[in-house]
């Protein structure tokens, strides 16, 4: 992918936060921090109007809940469209993540997730999406 170079003009204090931003997240230069930030910006943009996007839905939870496996498993069967694969792991002798790679409208991943993240017993969770395309 060519680049291209063009300059851009920031008050000190947005160009001092920058900088922190770029070491805080270890990237090798603004531009890698500028680039990135562009980037989730356009996949959020594709969240809110409901595009086709990829994505993760990490959940952490106590295994010994009662009836928790069965509820994620239902909800899994009836989403099995927009799910591509699961992988569980055993945190502790009681906590377990799981993490469950997703595919479909940014909408119907959203309401997956919100679905997963609000069961009895789930400790965490979170859905991160990223453009498909």
């Amino acid at each position: 992918m060519a680049v291209t170079r063009f300059g851009v003009s920031l008050e000190s204090e947005l160009l001092e936060a920058l900088d922190d931003y770029v070491k805080e997240n270890n990237f090798p230069n603004r531009s890698q921090a500028i680039r990135q930030l562009i980037e989730r910006n356009l996949v959020e943009k594709k969240w809110q109007c409901n595009h086709q996007v990829a994505g993760a839905i990490t959940l952490v939870y106590d295994q010994g809940k009662r009836d928790l496996i069965g509820k994620i498993t239902d909800i899994e069967h009836n989403h099995f469209k927009e799910i591509l694969a699961v992988q569980h792991f055993h945190l502790s002798h009681e906590i377990c993540m799981k993490i469950i790679a997703v595919f479909g409208q940014a909408y119907q991943l959203t309401k997956l997730s919100d679905k997963l993240i609000s069961l009895k017993g789930i400790l965490h969770g979170k859905l991160v999406m990223t453009q498909s395309n």
